[in-house]
């Protein structure tokens, strides 16, 4: 046996010298020879640069005949110049005139001074076990949803420290108006005040105020609540959104950036929260149950700005919204829907369409947004892609724009791990992109519109902002609506400056999260 598996040393050496010939005829491996990264990204500045490098030949070529011109032809020229009045003065008006009308209806930029996220005391942590005794000595839930649930948030990529509202830890719950008033008031107030300290703006300086929580809308609204604590002007400009869903901050962003149009000089609040006391659902429907497992308590404060003396002390300036909306579609429309069970408990539904809604709702997004971001070598690809796969009918791929082209930074809305895995995969993001949407959803669970701030927040605190980085927001709400921000920072952030509910904890982070996190009996 030892002689049958010992090789021969004549064979060895011929086999060894056929592979020396058959090498010389291979074309070599150009994978490992080249790191094609380089040669796309060496393609992008090609075509990126393509009108700058084509003007530099037209540029030598009118240097070379200006530099021909003798002191004779310029007295000339100035001759033809000075004897034709009337037509030098009517190029003055109109050039004056098309000055005049494109600095009167050009709009006006819009800055982000700051903005802060709400951090609980820890007297609110929740850790899973905590979740799961309530869940199980509320007495209401069947032996298979408890189970259900449990396996849920196992795999739901929640950490062990998230928040939730005193009323749903106490024993009983006691989930009643006063108590969500009360939540609210806490995060809302909380982060305003951080807001307000960080900005050294006066409550009274403000002139927009917009508040979008989705599912708790009482009377008075949550707007007139804030211009009642902080005794915010008379003709202030005040929204309040409801029933908008996670999708509802970056309407928020975009309709303050709208108002800021019409107003100028003024300072835009918007406040991003979700109210959890009321909205538990206490029922034994599946499709209501994910909220329970995947919700937590947060909230965020923005202070938006279009006075030029801002921009020197803003961190971004806004450079694009982009909203999608889907509800014309029956099955987008239906996808995450509050109803009752049918033991007449209120709840959230959410679809098994879900995510394919999502999808096609972040495709429609996408291919507006596009077009304004992505460079021109990305769009003369996908543009090639789409005519041969739809003109010549080549069975090939389609072309998936490389957003990180345009972008640095990704913010993406931490629904929920599925969510997150869908869209690396598709926009082919790496770990370091997806890092801070993870973490945030580790760290705060689910804080609904607030969860982009916390990502922005995260970003910051690891010192990743610099001076010219675009960061791009992205989040999914009912309806079915798919809305993006795009932002471009305005200064480097320096970490150790920054007041952010991750300072006191950036170091820990990130962590690995498991695909399933067994939660102790």
């Amino acid at each position: 046996m030892k002689d049958n598996k010992r090789q021969n040393p004549q064979t060895e050496s011929s086999s060894s010298s056929m592979d020396q010939t058959n090498n010389k005829y291979q074309l070599p491996n150009f994978k490992q020879s080249v790191k094609l990264k380089y040669v796309k990204l060496g393609y992008h500045y090609l075509i990126s640069n393509a009108m700058y490098l084509m003007g530099i030949p037209v540029l030598c070529i009118s240097s070379a005949h200006l530099s021909t011109l003798s002191p004779h032809d310029i007295i000339q020229l100035w001759d033809l110049f000075r004897y034709n009045l009337v037509t030098v003065g009517l190029c003055s008006c109109l050039m004056v005139f098309l000055s005049t009308i494109y600095f009167v209806t050009r709009p006006r930029k819009v800055y982000l001074v700051n903005f802060a996220c709400y951090k609980a005391d820890p007297s609110s942590k929740t850790s899973k076990e905590l979740f799961m005794s309530r869940t199980i000595n509320s007495g209401i839930f069947s032996e298979e949803n408890v189970e259900f649930q449990r396996k849920i948030l196992e795999r739901s990529g929640v950490g062990q420290e998230t928040y939730f509202p005193k009323a749903l830890l106490r024993v009983p719950p006691n989930p009643c108006m006063e108590e969500a008033r009360k939540e609210a008031e806490t995060v809302m107030f909380g982060a305003i005040d951080e807001l307000l300290e960080k900005t050294g703006v006066k409550a009274k300086d403000i002139g927009i105020l917009v508040v979008n929580c989705s599912l708790f809308n009482p009377t008075p609204s949550l707007s007139a609540m804030i211009v009642n604590h902080y005794k915010l002007r008379g003709n202030i400009v005040s929204f309040n959104l409801g029933g908008m869903g996670c999708s509802a901050g970056l309407i928020s962003i975009d309709l303050a950036k709208e108002l800021l149009q019409v107003h100028p000089n003024s300072y835009a609040l918007v406040v991003s929260t979700e109210n959890i006391t009321l909205n538990w659902y206490w029922g034994n429907d599946r499709s209501m149950l994910l909220s329970n497992c995947l919700f937590r308590m947060g909230g965020a404060a923005i202070l938006l700005s279009n006075k030029r003396s801002a921009a020197r002390r803003s961190k971004y300036q806004l450079i694009h919204t982009i909203r999608t909306h889907k509800g014309a579609d029956d099955r987008s429309y239906g996808c995450v829907f509050q109803k009752e069970d049918n033991n007449g408990k209120i709840g959230v539904s959410l679809s098994k369409d879900l995510m394919a809604v999502a999808g096609e709702a972040l495709k429609a997004n996408i291919t507006t947004l596009g077009p304004l971001v992505l460079p021109m070598s990305e769009q003369l690809l996908f543009f090639i892609t789409l005519i041969t796969r739809k003109v010549l009918n080549m069975k090939i791929k389609p072309y998936i724009p490389d957003f990180k082209v345009a972008f640095e930074h990704f913010c993406i809305h931490a629904g929920g791990r599925a969510v997150l895995d869908e869209l690396e995969k598709n926009l082919e993001l790496s770990d370091w992109h997806m890092e801070p949407s993870r973490m945030t959803l580790y760290r705060f669970g689910n804080t609904s519109s607030s969860s982009l701030w916390y990502e922005l927040a995260y970003t910051e605190g690891k010192g990743r902002m610099k001076k010219g980085d675009r960061t791009w927001q992205i989040a999914f709400g009912s309806g079915f609506k798919c809305n993006s921000a795009v932002w471009r920072a305005l200064r480097t952030i320096d970490p150790a400056k920054e007041k952010n509910p991750w300072m006191d904890e950036i170091h820990q982070y990130p962590v690995h999260v498991p695909k399933v996190s067994t939660i102790a009996s």
